[in-house]
């Protein structure tokens, strides 16, 4: 190949394609590469923008007029005839319900799956949106309420434990917070001892907590209080453990009668009751705080990309589900998919029916219908009431007619070696000029799909069995994982 010929070519290959979209757009690379001169040179790419459009999907066949013949009809699904729409020798529109079958349990489920999707939705768009200004505000004063609270209980341990040692346990020992002497003597040496050892130090440890406590401020750090909190509990609460023992191994003599020591033992138990109540109150006041501002960061950070993604697949799963009920209630209604004439209603009310036996039989309207053979690469494409434009050879390609599937076989022909379906599609009016024998160029639309963002299906490339493209940023093609919906017959497919 010469060198102008590859400038050529290369002048061809890398022509760039551009589009509009109407929230952005997306450079795709179509293909890339580089020639070799002798020298290495930059890749080149050819790129397309990703555009939004109406996307068409049809599929274009050749069939042959004949005369029109009855379309018998019957339920995919055997039940109980609720209602019949149609006579014998009554006129029938194409899509008119000629009999139904009982489906409230279908209605009820269709109608809880409409409220389940609209709920998941609406959980989504909650969650996108992230937390309103109120509901941050009402978020914040939960926490500054929670704060308060746990402020409180760092002094109300204070209290109760000054209380209960100073009050309670200092009026049977003499010189408390100086030279601890209990009142009456224990038959455990080693106790009166620790008592004594133990209350000295709580004096010091009091006061230290007291003067933590005066400098709390409404805003300020409560992590290390209410740590010095839980430790000087459970000082106060191990002393106040020994105190009970000694005052209950008491017995009245001479020297201390049983009033004063029920007294002891009375005043030690509401200390140790007030004491553990601190405890449990300082540390459900501790809990609650951690979660109220847990749940600010939680807010103002809003949902992250794996919580939208989850409840993405939450609302596409209710979504299925309606659109598979809806399917389902749509079978228990039969309906004609031609215009014509009811020549058959073998339907009686509240009769039980079976599946696939047919019940109704409609001839059209019109005096002739289509016969084509679909290949089977493009018959999963088509459906029954599906519409068409057909022309006719014998009056040009400028003459259409409008036509609709009404059967397709389900047994496959095969015609040189290629396995095909014979499709019925009737004329939905009656033409003078519509003949027996006559050729005909039939489009069947069978999908469509408006304002899709869509690329050419060249740029969509299969690999390890994910859907990817190349997308152009800052000069690099970079892979990009995409899904995929309808292909249009322009070569075009959803994005």
């Amino acid at each position: 190949m010469s060198f102008s010929q590859v400038a050529h070519h290369m002048n061809w290959l890398f022509k760039t394609f551009w589009g509009r979209v109407t929230t952005g757009a997306v450079l795709v690379v179509l293909a890339g590469g580089g020639y070799y001169f002798g020298r290495s040179t930059e890749p080149n790419f050819e790129t397309v923008m990703a555009r939004r459009m109406d996307i068409i999907q049809e599929v274009d066949v050749t069939g042959r007029v004949t005369p029109a013949e009855s379309v018998e009809l019957a339920f995919e699904k055997s039940g109980r005839v609720a209602w019949l729409g149609a006579k014998v020798g009554d006129g029938v529109a194409a899509g008119q319900g000629l009999v139904g079958l009982a489906a409230a349990d279908i209605e009820a489920d269709l109608a809880e799956a409409e409220a389940a999707a609209k709920s998941s939705r609406a959980k989504l768009d909650e969650l996108k949106r992230g937390t309103r200004p109120e509901e941050l505000a009402i978020q914040e004063a939960t926490v500054q309420d929670a704060r308060e609270n746990l402020r409180d209980k760092i002094e109300d341990a204070y209290t109760k434990s000054d209380d209960a040692v100073r009050n309670k346990v200092d009026q049977f020992i003499t010189n408390p917070r100086s030279a601890p002497q209990l009142n009456f003597a224990l038959a455990d040496p080693g106790l009166e001892s620790a008592i004594e050892t133990e209350r000295l130090a709580l004096e010091t440890r009091f006061q230290s907590w007291l003067k933590a406590i005066t400098g709390l401020l409404p805003g300020g750090e409560l992590d290390q209080p209410a740590a010095q909190g839980r430790e000087n509990l459970a000082v106060v609460k191990s002393f106040l453990d020994r105190v009970s023992l000694a005052v209950n191994s008491l017995k009245a003599s001479a020297a201390i009668s049983q009033a004063t020591i029920d007294t002891y033992r009375s005043d030690v138990a509401t200390a140790r009751t007030n004491v553990a109540t601190a405890i449990n109150n300082l540390s459900q006041a501790e809990n609650d705080f951690l979660i109220e501002e847990r749940e600010l960061s939680l807010q103002r950070a809003g949902a992250t990309a794996e919580e939208l993604a989850a409840e993405e697949a939450e609302v596409e799963k209710a979504e299925a589900k309606v659109a598979a009920l809806r399917a389902e209630l749509a079978k228990t209604i039969l309906r004609s998919p031609i215009a014509g004439i009811v020549t058959r209603q073998d339907a009686k009310t509240g009769e039980i029916v079976s599946s696939a036996s047919a019940l109704v039989a409609v001839i059209s309207a019109a005096e002739f219908e289509i016969e084509a053979n679909i290949p089977e690469v493009d018959i999963a494409k088509v459906k029954i009431g599906d519409p068409a434009r057909v022309t006719l050879d014998a009056y040009g390609g400028d003459v259409v007619f409008e036509a609709r599937v009404v059967a397709i076989d389900p047994a496959a022909t095969v015609i040189e070696g290629v396995p095909t379906y014979k499709t019925t599609l009737q004329f939905t009016a009656a033409d003078p000029r519509v003949r027996s024998g006559m050729t005909a160029d039939v489009t069947i639309l069978t999908a469509e799909r408006k304002g899709a963002v869509a690329i050419p299906q060249r740029a969509v490339i299969a690999k390890n069995g994910q859907k990817l493209v190349r997308v152009l940023k800052d000069g690099v093609a970079q892979e990009r994982e995409v899904k995929t919906g309808l292909r249009g017959s322009d070569g075009s497919i959803e994005i």
